[in-house]
């Protein structure tokens, strides 16, 4: 097993991704973070069992509050 098993490999990548509803274009706002990485936010938040709000910024996921809407969308 992983030592970090909320980062998303490459393989596992290429099924989910296609699953996807693509950002809308001209979405308001600043650029979105990626897909990939809010889904290993959500997965780290999940696995460590925190708050949506302890979700450290330093790992590159975005925020907590991010990853939830995204999770929601």
């Amino acid at each position: 097993m992983s030592t970090r098993p909320w980062i998303v490999g490459d393989d596992l990548w290429a099924l989910i991704e296609p699953l996807l509803a693509p950002w809308p274009e001209k979405a308001p706002g600043p650029r979105p973070v990626d897909d990939r990485l809010c889904l290993q936010g959500i997965l780290y938040v999940l696995h460590n069992d925190i708050a949506w709000q302890l979700l450290p910024l330093e790992l590159g996921f975005g925020s907590g509050q991010t990853c939830w809407r995204r999770l929601d969308r």
